[in-house]
C-alpha cells in the first residue's frame, strides 16, 4: 500500500496573520521540504481549525486536458471556499509546495490591510530593516545572507503594522554555479542537517546518499538548470528573533539586466518606485526558466506576477502607503551585466553589488550633498561615487568599448519598457511613465 506523508505547519511567522497549513503528499522529499520551509508551533493563532488550509500533493495522478478540462497534465488548483490546494502531476520541483501557499497568502493578506511581498528581508546592527524585491536569479537569497545583518527571510515577506516578518522558516537557494567563496553562508548550509538537495545529478559511480554535499558538481546542468536546495532558516548564523523585524528603512528593487545597459545602482523617488515596482523588469537567462537559452526581457508585476492573486494596483498602492508612512527610501540595484550584454560583458561582481547595497543601507546614496548624473535614456539618477566601488562603472556607458552599440542597446531596452507599460495600461492606474 502507498504511504502518505502529513506535515502540520504554518504560513507566516506572526500569529497576527499566520495560517495553519497541512501538507498531505505521496513523496517524503516534499514533506521534508515543507518541514524545512515553514514555521512550526506558532503560538497565539486564533481559530486554527477554521483558518487551516490543506494542500494535497498527488504526483501519481496525471490530468488529461480533454477529460478534465485542464490546460496541462500538471496542475495547481486553489479553492478559496474549501481552503484546499490540489497539486497534480510529476513532482520534480519541491517549490510548488511553497509557491502555492504564497499565492494564497498574497490573496489573503491585502484583504486584511497587510502587504505580502516577493522579497527577502534583513535587519542591521542599528535596528534598520531592509527588504529586497526581485525575481528568480536577481540575488534575493544571496544578498540577504549578510554576516553583518540579521536575516528575516530570503523570499516571502509580510509587512504589517508591527513591521516585517517571514512567511516561511527556511531558505530555497539555487545551486547551479554556486561560488562557495563569494557565498560562504549558503555554501556552509549545504552540509548542515536537514538540507534537501534537489535535482543535482549523482557523481559517477557514487550513490547520492553516500556523497558529501560539498563534493557535488554544482556546475552539472545535465538534469536541469534549476538545481536547488532547501534548508531551515536556523542554518544561517544570524537570524532575527522570531523571523521578524522593524519597518524597513531601505527598499531595494533588484534586477539582473542581461542587456548590460542599466546602471549598477539608481536612486528612486516615489513615482519611480511605483513605476519599477509594477513593471518588475529583469532578464530571463538560462538557469531558472524552462526553454530559455539566451537573454530575454521579462516583466513581472510586483516582482512576482504569477503569485499575485490581486490586480497589481492593490500591491502598488499598499507599498506606496507603507513607504510614505514609514519614510522608507528606495534604490534600483542591477545585479546583471556591464561592459556589454550577456555573452560579451561581465556580470557585475558580487563585491561591487554588496558595496553598493551597503552604501544604500547606510543612507549614503541618499544623504544631503550626494551628487548624481541623470541617465540620458532611462532618466535614472546615478550616484557619481560610492565607497569601495570604482566610480567609472556607475555610468554603464563608460564600461562599453563600443559606445554606439551601447546607445543602440539602451534605446532598444527603453522601447521594451515603453511598449510593456502601454500594453498593460499602467497609466490608467495612476502610475506615471517615468522612462
Amino acid at each position: 500500500s502507498a504511504s502518505l506523508y502529513v506535515k502540520d505547519v504554518y504560513a507566516g511567522s506572526d500569529p497576527e496573520y499566520a495560517v495553519p497549513y497541512r501538507f498531505v503528499g505521496e513523496f517524503a522529499s516534499h514533506a521534508l521540504f515543507v518541514h524545512n520551509m515553514f514555521p512550526k508551533g506558532i503560538e497565539g493563532v486564533s481559530d486554527e481549525a477554521g483558518k487551516r488550509w490543506t494542500l494535497l500533493n498527488v504526483p501519481s495522478f496525471t490530468t488529461d486536458p480533454d477529460r478534465d478540462g485542464t490546460r496541462a497534465e500538471r496542475v495547481v488548483i486553489m479553492d478559496f471556499k474549501t481552503q484546499i490546494c490540489l497539486v497534480l502531476g510529476r513532482a520534480d520541483y519541491c517549490g510548488v509546495n511553497k509557491k502555492t501557499m504564497f499565492t494564497v497568502m498574497n490573496y489573503m493578506l491585502p484583504e486584511q490591510g497587510h502587504m505580502s511581498m516577493h522579497c527577502s528581508a534583513n535587519v542591521g546592527q542599528r535596528g534598520d530593516g531592509a527588504i529586497l524585491f526581485g525575481l528568480s536569479g536577481t540575488g534575493k537569497t544571496t544578498l540577504s545572507a549578510d554576516p553583518d545583518r540579521l536575516l528575516v527571510g530570503d523570499d516571502e515577506t509580510a509587512w504589517t503594522e508591527s513591521g516585517i516578518s517571514n512567511l516561511e522558516d527556511g531558505c530555497y537557494a539555487k545551486l547551479i554555479d554556486l561560488d562557495k567563496e563569494a557565498e560562504p553562508i549558503i555554501a556552509a548550509a549545504l552540509s548542515m542537517p536537514g538540507t534537501l538537495v534537489e535535482n543535482v545529478p549523482a557523481l559517477p559511480g557514487k550513490a547520492l546518499e553516500d556523497t558529501d554535499p560539498q563534493e557535488f558538481d554544482l556546475f552539472d546542468r545535465s538534469r536541469t538548470e534549476n538545481t536547488r536546495f532547501s534548508y531551515p532558516l536556523s542554518c544561517n548564523p544570524n537570524v532575527a528573533e522570531g523571523a521578524r523585524g522593524p519597518h524597513p528603512e531601505t527598499i531595494v528593487l533588484l534586477t539582473a539586466d542581461a542587456f548590460g545597459v542599466l546602471p549598477p545602482v539608481s536612486v528612486l523617488d516615489e513615482k519611480e518606485v511605483m513605476y519599477h515596482f509594477v513593471m518588475g523588469f529583469t532578464a530571463k537567462l538560462a538557469g531558472t526558466e524552462v526553454g530559455i537559452t539566451e537573454p530575454k526581457a521579462a516583466f513581472s508585476s510586483c516582482f512576482g506576477a504569477p503569485f499575485m492573486a490581486h490586480h497589481p494596483s492593490v500591491y502598488a498602492k499598499g507599498l506606496a502607503e507603507k513607504m510614505a508612512k514609514h519614510d522608507a527610501r528606495c534604490i534600483l540595484l542591477n545585479t546583471g551585466w556591464g561592459g556589454g550584454p550577456y555573452g560579451i560583458g561581465k556580470r557585475i561582481s558580487i563585491q561591487d553589488t554588496r558595496a553598493l547595497l551597503n552604501a544604500a543601507l547606510a543612507g549614503e546614496l541618499h544623504q544631503e550633498g550626494a551628487e548624481y548624473d541623470i541617465h540620458p535614456v532611462f532618466n535614472l539618477k546615478m550616484p557619481r561615487s560610492c565607497p569601495g566601488v570604482d566610480s567609472s562603472i556607475l555610468n554603464p556607458r563608460n564600461s562599453w568599448e563600443d559606445k554606439d552599440a551601447y546607445d543602440i542597446a539602451a534605446a532598444k531596452l527603453l522601447d521594451m519598457f515603453q511598449t510593456h507599460f502601454t500594453e498593460k495600461g499602467f497609466d490608467a492606474l495612476g502610475v506615471e511613465p517615468v522612462m
